[in-house]
């Protein structure tokens, strides 16, 4: 047993003088004690031995197995520093050239125009909130005075969460406007109330080059006492001012929403031909831009006011359409499709 120790001994190291690479190194010294290795295999053999040989053959296999460990340190730090060695003069690098470009983000044009606008109404007084993207049909629809028979609550339009139905809310869905946050900030803070609400909103649509399943939109509401449409013109006309950097102009026309009585659309001049006539106002000098109206009763008391005592106005409007009419884009999918090449223009 002894003697297979010595001849193991020797053919260690003569390989050992041999090895080029750490790669080779490496494999030799798996072979050589791993758990199926050359010692191993030796040691296999000690149980045929008797206390007395069993204690000198053991304590012997440890110190070559010591032994082999250190030379096979050494060798590997020695292959190791020529492995640097090599490197250093091989691969070299001319610190002189100049260095690869490192892309620089963007940030996404609709998360600037967001920020724009809602640092305008920031300035005259609104808050901004948030609300879930998951919602109830309460919140989504009855509270808002869309009531159960109306076309927007067919699943064509929405799309519903199969999840077992709140027994006073009812189903959820993925809200298709901003709007239930009229109520929950209503229920929340009170009133007299100012806020501006962005988010993504979804529709069950297909995707063309105006339309999209999820895009973002802005709902404003403000409720206080002795509110008139007076105000939410003077409010609009600086907004749009402001955004766009000129006087602008805005016309009213009858419109139909279920949260607002009287319901109108806002027009505003055309930015393009200032109201000269152009394709994108299709010759008119106007731009429709969003829907609004006076607060329905039925909406102020599902927040918990009394419509006897204040009154308000809400409008909404599309960020998605917003940016896409500023920055001239002329299909909804380049703001979703991640195309660096696109948004390197922003």
């Amino acid at each position: 047993m002894h003697h297979r120790l010595h001849e193991l001994k020797q053919k260690a190291f003569d390989t050992l003088s041999s090895i080029k690479t750490l790669d080779e190194l490496n494999a030799f010294e798996i072979s050589m004690l791993g758990k199926k290795g050359a010692l191993k295999e030796i040691l296999g053999g000690i149980g045929q031995l008797s206390i007395e040989e069993k204690k000198t053959f053991g304590k012997a296999a440890n110190d070559l197995k010591i032994e082999l460990e250190g030379a096979f340190a050494q060798k590997k730090n020695e292959l190791t520093g020529k492995a640097i060695e090599s490197s250093l003069q091989n691969d070299w690098i001319d610190l002189t050239l100049p260095g690869k470009k490192h892309e620089i983000g963007h940030i996404h044009p609709l998360s600037q125009v967001q920020e724009e606008v809602e640092n305008i109404f920031q300035q005259m007084g609104f808050s901004i909130i948030d609300g879930p993207e998951i919602e109830s049909e309460y919140y989504n629809f009855e509270g808002l005075n869309i009531p159960a028979h109306h076309p927007a609550r067919d699943m064509q339009d929405t799309f519903f969460i199969d999840k077992t139905p709140h027994p006073e809310e009812g189903h959820l869905v993925l809200r298709t406007h901003t709007s239930p946050n009229q109520i929950r900030a209503m229920k929340k803070y009170g009133v007299p109330l100012r806020i501006i609400v962005p988010g993504r909103v979804f529709r069950n649509e297909a995707t063309d080059a105006s339309h999209e399943h999820t895009f973002d939109q802005v709902e404003g509401l403000l409720i206080d006492k002795n509110i008139s449409i007076a105000h939410l013109k003077g409010v609009m006309l600086e907004f749009l001012s402001r955004l766009f950097k000129k006087e602008m102009k805005i016309r009213f026309r009858p419109g139909y929403f279920p949260f607002v009585e009287p319901g109108m659309e806002l027009d505003m001049s055309c930015v393009f031909c200032n109201e000269q006539g152009c394709r994108v106002c299709k010759k008119t000098g106007w731009i429709e831009f969003m829907g609004c109206g006076m607060t329905h009763p039925h909406v102020i008391r599902a927040g918990g006011a009394n419509p006897e005592e204040v009154q308000g106005w809400a409008f909404g409007f599309g960020l998605t359409r917003l940016v896409m009419m500023r920055y001239g884009i002329d299909d909804i999918r380049h703001l979703t499709n991640g195309d660096i090449r696109f948004l390197q223009q922003f």
